[in-house]
């Protein structure tokens, strides 16, 4: 075998990895469960989904509100009616910090956190500053990408493992798919942001012009000030991208050393 083509696989596989245990598994596993919650249908969430989810949460943001003895633990977060967000990694973080808030509680302000499927951290506060400018909830944003996100890394898995598996130009150029997240997931998400800025409402408490929120820095919105960085989910994307290209690239090499 030819050794580019084993280096193509390696690569492949390590971006298949991280990509099906920061995103994709939490993702089929969680599958449902915030509308099982929302239903008051607790006892319908299997104990494959408590288990994922308490998993993945340890070190996470957890609400100053929320007991103690509920982070990390699902039954408890829903027994306290605690704010819960989705179980894969998150992609990006935003703080807004209000001058109601007080620092030592929120030192960098009111967090929320995007995920390919939702979202976490004090979701339920940020959209009470939402409206208080006259923006929609934040649910509102990206529903057909958190609808279809799921389906979608399950397409691109398989056509990952179909690149592993077989050696042809046409499955080559599958991994230019992954190699693009980052960018994918910023554009997607600059748009989220446009639309939320210029679709203003008049149930605010004071009318603002359309604007367009900061992606990456900080800004401010109103008397807000905000805070917007990438977050872990978007350093793995990033690896599986490098790693997506990589692989791409080396398998090109050795077809073409293998038609000569």
């Amino acid at each position: 075998m030819h050794p580019s083509i084993i280096k193509a696989r390696v690569f492949a596989t390590l971006a298949l990895l991280i990509l099906t245990f920061s995103f994709t598994f939490p993702m089929i596993a969680f599958h449902g469960t915030l509308n099982k919650i929302h239903a008051g249908k607790p006892e319908e969430i299997s104990s494959l989904s408590k288990s994922v989810w308490n998993l993945y949460n340890q070190g996470r943001y957890k609400s100053v509100t929320t007991p103690k003895e509920a982070h990390n633990n699902l039954d408890e977060m829903i027994a306290s009616a605690s704010e819960i967000g989705v179980a894969s990694m998150p992609i990006w973080a935003v703080s807004l910090e209000a001058p109601n808030y007080p620092k030592e509680a929120f030192p960098l302000g009111i967090p929320v956190f995007f995920h390919f499927d939702g979202y976490s951290g004090e979701v339920h506060e940020m959209n009470t500053i939402n409206h208080y400018v006259g923006m929609d909830p934040m649910w509102v944003g990206g529903i057909i990408e958190r609808e279809i996100g799921i389906y979608a890394l399950l397409a691109l898995s398989l056509g990952m493992i179909y690149f592993i598996a077989y050696n042809t130009k046409i499955l080559n150029f599958i991994m230019l798919v992954p190699a693009s997240l980052p960018l994918l997931f910023i554009a997607d998400y600059s748009y989220w942001l446009y639309w939320f800025g210029h679709n203003l409402h008049d149930w605010g408490a004071f009318k603002i012009k359309p604007f367009m929120p900061t992606v990456f820095g900080d800004g401010k919105i109103a008397q807000f000030t905000t805070h917007s960085y990438p977050t872990i989910g978007f350093y793995l994307i990033v690896a599986i991208g490098l790693l997506s290209l990589l692989a791409f690239f080396a398998k090109q090499k050795a077809l073409r050393e293998m038609q000569k």
